[in-house]
């Protein structure tokens, strides 16, 4: 008996064959209604590719369909899945030059980790606040921190494979690019002793596509300099370094109206962009970025498509009156195929 082809996947096959000019879409459809949908390859990469493109929060579209794709589905063991991780982080770093790249791995399985490089943070206030919580788990589950701690201790990656309990793995120092934090006329910057990974992997996120929704499938982009600057340095709940840079640079935190904030935000900025232009590793800036989301809506509107976008996340955290978003609203509704919080638990 032919059992209809669902409509999240009838749907996901239009778009996929429409977009890409390919004929045969019937034959395609009979053959889901006989055996039941299971991507292709090329349809998984597209619809990973949608995914990118349907996501909200993310201002780097423009670069949507420069994806690559690891197709891990046929993995059952957890080395298995973590050796395809290590892969993942080492191809998309390339020296520095790095490639967006997705890794899906089949339905159950799940890494705890919010991102496959983080930072230990302790509870003595020492490394990621951010991190503070995962850190523990990690360490119920097994991992020992450093005898000599520091601020940037890279955590293991926890890994769930069904059939299999919760195991760590430590990710070898080669699939982990770091840039030193460096700045270009404040020598005293270095001895701060700050330093970031390349390579932003999101892992906690399930891809949805055509009515599947894979559980683990870590993907990226690269930075833009505001998630470190602003963000991970900047930040009060991070590492909160607005008064230490504004007091080496002579300061008085105490007046907000002297502005420290915002100059010592500024100089972090600079430091993250020379620092990263240095070490030869790929970075975006605030401005350029915003241009190209503008050319992303403008190409999306050629197509027929409307941008759903969510604002505060689309506009920087920093000058965000002079980003071109600023003065526009959008609608935020979550298309598919995108990237959704996993429903599947991590035990």
């Amino acid at each position: 008996m032919q059992v209809a082809c669902p409509p999240e996947t009838l749907n996901f096959l239009q778009t996929f064959y429409q977009e890409n000019h390919l004929p045969d879409l019937e034959k395609r459809l009979e053959e889901v209604e006989r055996c039941g949908f299971l991507p292709t390859f090329p349809e998984l990469l597209y619809g990973a590719k949608l995914a990118w493109r349907n996501s909200v929060r993310c201002v780097g579209r423009h670069y949507w369909q420069y994806l690559h794709l690891q197709d891990a589905r046929d993995l059952v063991s957890p080395s298995e899945v973590f050796d395809a991780l290590v892969q993942h982080l080492r191809f998309a770093t390339n020296a520095g030059n790095i490639r967006p790249t997705i890794t899906v791995f089949k339905p159950g399985i799940r890494i705890l980790n919010d991102q496959l490089i983080r930072y230990a943070g302790y509870e003595d206030g020492l490394g990621d606040p951010k991190n503070q919580s995962l850190t523990q788990q990690l360490m119920e589950l097994g991992w020992t921190p450093p005898v000599q701690r520091s601020a940037f201790d890279v955590l293991p990656v926890a890994l769930q494979v069904p059939g299999h309990p919760v195991q760590l793995f430590t990710l070898p120092e080669d699939a982990v690019l770091e840039v030193p934090i460096e700045h270009p006329t404040l020598e005293w910057f270095r001895d701060l002793g700050l330093k970031w990974h390349a390579v932003p992997a999101i892992s906690n996120l399930q891809l949805s596509v055509g009515g599947i929704e894979y559980s683990c499938a870590p993907f990226n982009g690269w930075y833009v300099e505001t998630e470190l600057a602003a963000r991970n340095f900047g930040d009060t709940d991070r590492y909160n370094l607005l008064p230490v840079v504004a007091e080496k640079m002579g300061l008085n935190i105490r007046k907000n109206r002297q502005l420290w904030k915002d100059r010592a935000l500024i100089e972090l900025h600079e430091a993250v962009l020379y620092s990263f232009d240095k070490a030869g590793v790929k970075i975006s800036d605030h401005h350029t970025v915003a241009e190209h989301f503008e050319r992303f809506c403008a190409r999306e509107r050629q197509a027929g498509r409307e941008v759903k976008a969510r604002w505060s996340w689309i506009v920087p955290p920093i000058s965000g009156s002079t980003s071109p978003q600023f003065h526009q609203s959008f609608d935020d509704t979550e298309l598919k195929p995108n990237f959704f919080p996993s429903k599947c638990p991590f035990h």
